[in-house]
C-alpha cells in the first residue's frame, strides 16, 4: 500500500505544533474554552467518538477526517488542562504511547515470534496484564463501555488465554440451546426472562466472532435498515393523505413488505 503524498513527518510535526498554539490561545482568550473541564469535555469526547463511528460506517472519508480531528483536539484539550493542573503534558502523553507501544510489541522491537494475528493479541493481552498488574484477564474491561460491545471484549479477552470453543459448530448449537431455553420459558419472573435473554445475547455475541462478523457493526447496519424501510413507510403513507396511528397492523404490514422491495440492502 501506498503512502498518502503528502504524508511527510516534518510537515506533521509543524502542523501538531501550531495545533499546540493555537490551543494554548485558546484557553487564555476564549470565554468557552478557559471554562471548559476534563469533567465537562467528557460528554463532548463521547458524542464525537460516536460521530466517528458513524462516519466510518458511512465509509465517508471526508467526514472521517473531520471527525479525527475533532477527537485530536479533544486529547489536545486534556493534555492543556493536566498541564495546567501541573498534572502531565502531551508530551508525556506521546512518550507513554510510544514505550507502551514498543514493550507491546516484542515480535518488532524485540525478540519474541508472531506468525500470525492470534499470535499478537495473546502477546498484548499477557503483556497488558502483566504490566498493569491486574488479578483478573478481564480486569481491563471498561465498567461504562456499551453492553454489547463489553460483551465482545469480554469473550475476546478470556479467548486470548484459551477459554473458548473450537470450532463454530459448537457456538451455534449452544445458541440453539439457549434460544430454545428462552422459548420455552414458562415463568412469570422477569428475571428469569431477563437471565436467559441475556444467555441468548452472550452467546450470539460469541457466535458472530466465530463467523468473522462484528456484532455491534452488525446491530448498527440492521438498525439503519429499518430505519430507512420505516422511513419508506412514511413517506407512502403520507402522500396517500392518511395518518400512520390509525392504521392498522395488517395495513401496516403490507407497506413494509413494499418498503423491503423499494429500499436498498447496503
Amino acid at each position: 500500500m501506498e503512502p498518502h503524498p503528502d504524508l511527510d513527518n516534518s510537515s506533521a510535526r509543524k502542523a501538531f505544533g501550531k495545533l499546540l498554539s493555537i490551543m494554548e490561545e485558546l484557553r487564555e482568550k476564549c470565554p468557552w474554552d478557559q471554562k471548559q473541564t476534563m469533567e465537562s469535555l467528557r460528554h463532548l469526547t463521547i458524542e464525537e467518538t460516536f460521530e466517528l463511528s458513524e462516519a466510518i460506517l458511512a465509509s465517508n472519508t471526508e467526514d472521517i477526517k473531520k471527525e479525527l480531528g475533532d477527537l485530536l483536539l479533544h486529547i489536545v484539550f486534556y493534555a492543556r488542562i493536566a498541564s495546567e493542573q501541573c498534572s502531565f503534558t502531551i508530551t508525556q502523553v506521546i512518550q507513554a504511547l510510544c514505550e507502551k507501544l514498543t514493550y507491546r510489541h516484542p515480535h518488532i522491537y524485540g525478540q519474541e515470534k508472531a506468525e500470525d494475528v492470534q499470535a499478537v493479541k495473546r502477546n498484548w493481552e499477557k503483556l497488558k496484564l502483566k504490566e498493569k498488574g491486574n488479578k483478573s484477564v478481564l480486569g481491563g474491561v471498561p465498567h461504562t463501555l456499551p453492553n454489547l460491545i463489553k460483551a465482545m471484549r469480554i469473550q475476546e479477552k478470556a479467548s486470548m488465554i484459551g477459554f473458548d470453543w473450537k470450532k463454530k459448530e459448537e457456538v451455534g448449537k449452544k445458541v440453539q440451546e439457549k434460544m430454545k431455553k428462552l422459548v420455552h420459558q414458562n415463568t412469570p419472573d422477569s428475571r428469569k426472562l431477563e437471565d436467559a435473554f441475556g444467555e441468548v445475547l452472550f452467546t450470539l455475541v460469541h457466535y458472530a466472532k466465530f463467523i468473522d462478523v462484528n456484532a455491534e457493526s452488525a446491530l448498527e447496519k440492521t438498525n439503519k435498515k429499518f430505519i430507512q424501510s420505516f422511513q419508506h413507510i412514511e413517506q407512502q403513507i403520507a402522500k396517500q393523505g392518511k395518518q400512520i396511528t390509525q392504521l392498522s397492523t395488517e395495513e401496516l404490514m403490507g407497506y413494509w413488505k413494499e418498503a423491503k422491495q423499494q429500499t436498498v440492502p447496503d
